[in-house]
């Protein structure tokens, strides 16, 4: 069987080094998937420098892997891999986003954009291949003399990793899990066909590719098909990748309950909660998000000022708190999007607002404690995404509401999958029918109200991170086995 030592490369890290000195936690839900790790297994985490700090701290211990402890007390092996900042730009503001994070949640206006030039071309080669070449030298650093290494990639930053890693090391054991959905085959034609080959071909050289769900998996196996030629068996999930065969699973991410509930334990959290408490009315609705095209925003306010006009009993009454962490501020879409978020909540304030009373609470900062406090006393916690790969604000809510509180989810979310059945299930263009369901939840009885979270709970609290990893770790022993038959 491969080695213990796992060897984990993303984009991110764990933990991310100010200018001050502070180490923070690296934000994001992919981080907060793989935090669980270490208590699992032996592990050395690959990753890009995100700031001046990183770099500065990677160049103090020769680029070479170094203990870290993140601030919940983890303790990880990191390398942080410096790139050209010219070239990390390309690959992260014209490639990975916007560019595949749009394909991937269907964002593009097709009709407007995008417009594929030679900025673009060159951004993948000078960019999003440059930057992947250097974490895959970090990780053949990393497993050199291992016999039978494992490496575990993650997410669509790292696409053309895999290839360059298999080339230079045929024995290496290569997964490769995706954090986002994986949209349908016609989204990729907006690539060069060259580009897109290129993508695809790397992530086929991993042994196994996971995904959050089975329409995920679906997707992908169609893409093979249909941009590839390849033959694939869509009951087992095997692609035949010339003289390899690929496994496609289907991982659903779980969250680490326990770790929540001792976050809502905390002291900075019940003060947020005393000053949450001191202002709440009758009734608060919650979405917690990034400030991301994909999180459905503004049809989300929109359903709000539907449901106000249309059910004025509720007017002074009820609160709709929004906490958005800003979002790829650098990328111009999401600076715009910002800026109709904040437009689109003073109309709605204005029109039914009164001297006393703000209908919606935007809040655009990234203050975790804050988040939790308001998790505990949501009535409605709307997620209603336009396509999101899991969204862990549909698990983590629930875990700590002391309110029986009803979640109104996407069916176009990546935990709608799992949770579909405890919540009210929208479609997330449908503003009427949104603003019908923000209407049931707040008069829906008690004991309905307590069943579905009831349900809801038993399911997020079916699986744990370990559960995840193992499961992983089953089908890599599995796969390392069939291959020596």
């Amino acid at each position: 069987m491969a080695s213990d030592r796992l060897i984990l490369v993303s984009n991110r890290g764990p933990v991310t080094f100010q200018s001050d000195g502070e180490v923070r936690r690296g934000s994001g839900g992919l981080v907060t998937a793989l935090m669980g790790l270490a208590a699992h297994r032996e592990v050395t985490w690959v990753a890009s420098a995100m700031t001046d700090a990183d770099a500065r701290v990677s160049a103090e211990h020769d680029g070479q892997p170094f203990p870290v402890e993140t601030p919940d007390g983890t303790e990880y092996f990191v390398k942080l891999v410096a790139s050209d900042p010219d070239a990390y730009d390309r690959f992260y503001n014209i490639i990975a986003n916007p560019m595949l994070w749009f394909i991937q949640h269907y964002l593009w206006d097709q009709s407007n954009a995008p417009d594929i030039r030679r900025n673009e071309t060159e951004a993948f080669e000078f960019g999003y291949n440059v930057v992947n070449e250097d974490l895959a030298r970090a990780v053949l650093e990393e497993i050199e003399g291992i016999e039978h290494p494992v490496v575990m990639a993650h997410d669509y930053h790292l696409y053309t990793l895999p290839a360059l890693i298999r080339r230079a090391r045929p024995d290496v054991f290569l997964t490769h899990f995706i954090h986002i959905p994986w949209s349908q085959p016609d989204s990729w034609r907006v690539l060069p066909a060259v580009m897109r080959e290129d993508l695809y071909r790397g992530i086929l050289a991993n042994d196994i590719i996971g995904f959050h769900t089975s329409s995920y998996r679906r997707n992908f196996l169609l893409c093979c098909e249909d941009l590839l030629g390849l033959e694939v068996d869509h009951k087992t999930g095997l692609i035949w990748a010339g003289d390899r065969e690929v496994w496609a699973r289907v991982y659903p991410l779980p969250i680490d309950a326990d770790a929540v509930r001792a976050v809502a334990r905390t002291p900075k959290v019940r003060e947020y909660e005393q000053e949450l408490l001191r202002r709440r009315r009758d009734h608060l609705i919650l979405r917690v998000d990034r400030a991301d095209l994909s999180k459905n925003i503004l049809r989300g306010f929109t359903a709000f000022d539907v449901f106000l006009e249309q059910h004025p009993e509720f007017r002074e009454r009820v609160t709709f708190i929004a906490h958005l962490m800003p979002s790829r501020t650098d990328v111009p879409e999401y600076a715009e999007y910002l800026e109709r978020i904040e437009a689109v909540v003073a109309v709605v304030n204005h029109r039914h607002g009164s001297p006393d009373w703000m209908p919606i609470q935007l809040k655009l900062r990234d203050e975790l404690e804050e988040a939790v406090a308001e998790y505990m006393h949501y009535d409605v916690l709307m997620v209603n995404a336009m396509f999101d790969g899991m969204n862990l604000v549909a698990k983590e809510g629930p875990m700590v509401n002391g309110r029986a509180g009803v979640s109104i989810l996407s069916e176009n979310t990546g935990a709608h999958e799992e949770l579909g059945e405890f919540a009210l299930s929208v479609n997330p263009f449908d503003i009427q029918e949104l603003a019908d369901s923000l209407h049931a939840a707040l008069t829906m009885p008690v004991d309905e109200r307590r069943r579905r979270h009831h349900g809801l709970q038993a399911i997020i609290t079916a699986r744990n991170p370990g559960d995840w990893i193992d499961e992983q770790l089953h089908d890599i022993r599995a796969k390392a086995d069939s291959a020596k038959r």
